[in-house]
């Protein structure tokens, strides 16, 4: 399949569980919400190393917000429930609560109920009251520029992380140009987001590696530096840029629908601008039971 002179692969990115969550983090101005939220999604890029993937989602206008004040939206993402309430804990009390100005409410509504402000609320020493408006519970905590205020509970969500695209171009600027029109056409979507470095990723990795300490290491077959000296490559001489973006998203539409997008975006860069090939990464369907197949993908979008 070719598109605007760039090869689509017959292949397909293959996506995992995760259960997930989205936090409402609000403050006196957008500056403060968004230093916040850069903080609680920091060393958030892969449950490998991290614990939990994490990500901005949108900025939020004064009306979207429960208490009428400019916010972030931001989703975390985790492998299982209990580590995903460990790493909102964590996150919240010390990015958030920290943080000038800010409250913390949940995102979601309906889900599996976690601790959202219901343990941050033992840093008053005792002074933190509890508010029930409209059958919700808050707490408020005296901080030195006033109180914290954080909704008791978040609802945790079955999520799917993992869904991916790789952008194989024929040089560094290339590549870069058709991942950030990639990642900002995903960033316009809701219930999704790119947890790595401007949602993008140079490390694809592989499972496995010859050092058996490694549970997963370089993914020499996309690497421009090893043609012709790895046993197998996917690439030709004249791609010598590889860039991955991974999406994370509350329900497999969402995955599906950022993917697309990035799709999208990367042919309309077309052959023109450098990209040669979109493909994507997969485990030969064995571990994960979310798999987007990208011709499909194409066909849905026509």
């Amino acid at each position: 399949m070719i598109r605007n002179g760039v090869a689509i692969d017959d292949t397909f990115a293959e996506a995992f569980p995760m259960k997930g969550t989205r936090l409402v983090i609000t403050a006196h101005n957008t500056t403060w919400a968004r230093h916040a939220a850069v903080a609680a999604t920091g060393f958030a890029t892969s449950v490998i190393a991290c614990g939990c993937e994490a990500g901005i989602e949108r900025e939020l206008a004064p009306d979207e917000t429960p208490d009428g004040r400019p916010g972030i939206a931001v989703l975390i993402f985790a492998m299982s429930g209990k580590e995903l309430a460990k790493q909102i804990e964590r996150r919240v009390g010390q990015c958030v609560l920290t943080c000038p100005t800010t409250a913390v409410y949940a995102g979601i509504a309906e889900g599996e109920a976690v601790a959202l402000g219901k343990n941050l609320r033992f840093f008053g020493d005792g002074w933190q009251i509890s508010k029930v408006i409209a059958g919700i519970r808050y707490w408020r905590v005296p901080v030195m520029d006033g109180e914290f205020v954080a909704q008791e509970t978040t609802a945790v969500v079955k999520g799917v992380g993992g869904g991916n695209l790789l952008l194989l171009a024929r040089d560094t600027d290339a590549a870069l140009a058709a991942a950030e029109a990639a990642v900002a056409a995903m960033q316009a979507l809701p219930n999704v987001i790119m947890p790595f470095p401007g949602g993008v990723v140079r490390s694809g990795s592989k499972v496995g590696s010859k050092y058996p300490a490694l549970g997963a290491s370089t993914n020499d077959a996309f690497c421009p530096s090893l043609v012709g000296l790895a046993a197998k490559t996917e690439l030709t001489a004249e791609t010598r840029c590889v860039m991955e973006i991974v999406i994370d998203g509350l329900t497999e539409a969402d995955v599906a629908a950022a993917m697309r997008a990035g799709l999208d975006a990367g042919i309309a860069l077309g052959a023109a601008g450098g990209l040669l090939r979109i493909s994507a990464g997969n485990y030969g369907g064995k571990l994960g039971p979310f798999h987007f197949h990208l011709r499909k993908l194409m066909g849905e979008g026509a």
